[in-house]
């Protein structure tokens, strides 16, 4: 039976550069089915303890979580909003952490950022990096690009060389993750 992979950009932005990055990602983990999601089809009220209170949890929350529990891995590519994760990513973010603690279902994951800047989102990879580790004990790694219209085309992916083989190095060991061939731990 063939792994599965979910991938997105956690934006809203529907001409996401991120969401590009995260596709290319996922397409390049050999042999296995991939499944791109949009965040736009996870819209939700902004969360609240109040509204979670009166309303319950919003079936798309549910329909979020159900879908990574099903991958074998997990690539999202954070678009950086003020440093900071998009508000779209973190109110979804923040819904499926109420449905239980492991909101990425201790699954492998590749994180990615790129920004059209030199930096290539790196405060908010930082960040996630840094809170991600924390709350899944699986594989967790990632990878910066930046510039990305200078270093991305859509029929090539990564342009410079020693950022391709950087990439490289993360995805081999991503896709290990997610074929299960090492330790579940990095």
């Amino acid at each position: 039976m063939k792994k599965k992979i979910i991938a997105f950009g956690a934006t809203n932005s529907r001409s996401s550069i991120n969401k590009q990055l995260a596709t290319f990602a996922a397409g390049q983990v050999k042999d296995v089915d991939v499944e791109v999601l949009d965040l736009n089809d996870f819209e939700m009220p902004i969360y609240s303890i109040d509204r979670e209170k009166e309303s319950g949890m919003p079936q798309l929350a549910h329909d979020f979580k159900n879908l990574l529990a099903e991958a074998d891995g997990i690539v999202i590519s954070f678009a950086e909003h003020n440093g900071m994760y998009s508000v779209a990513f973190k109110n979804i973010f923040d819904w499926i952490s109420r449905i239980d603690r492991g909101a990425w279902n201790g699954k492998p994951m590749f994180l990615l950022a790129t920004s059209p800047g030199g930096r290539g989102g790196k405060s908010v990879l930082e960040v996630a990096v840094n809170q991600f580790s924390r709350i899944n004990q699986n594989t967790l790694v990632h990878f910066s690009l930046p510039s990305f219209h200078g270093n991305f085309s859509e029929e090539s992916g990564i342009l410079h060389e020693e950022l391709y083989e950087a990439f490289q190095k993360q995805l081999k060991v991503f896709e290990a993750a997610v074929r299960q061939e090492i330790p579940a731990v990095q």
